[in-house]
């Protein structure tokens, strides 16, 4: 098998975040013909097979994603109140 480049560490990240859609967009390069790849949870790989290089991740639903993270944070730091006294 050949090897897979992920991201060469001389390229600059560009993003883009569609709020209406909960969409966050990170690319190498501008957006160019790519294999989309559904790797499972929302998140699709973009694929240059011509190159051999990822060129871009897309992941669907950030915002609740994060939310679902931060969720049990939030609740450790801010434990409920006894107003019982």
């Amino acid at each position: 098998m050949d090897a897979l480049n992920i991201i060469e560490v001389d390229r600059r990240l560009h993003w883009q975040y569609d709020e209406e859609a909960d969409v966050l967009y990170i690319a190498t390069d501008a957006p160019q013909p790519a294999l989309g790849m559904d790797i499972g949870e929302g998140v699709v790989v973009r694929y240059d097979e011509a190159r051999g290089e990822v060129t871009g991740i897309t992941i669907i639903g950030l915002r609740d994603k994060m939310a679902r993270e931060l969720e049990p944070l939030t609740t450790q730091e801010n434990p409920p109140c006894n107003t019982d006294n």
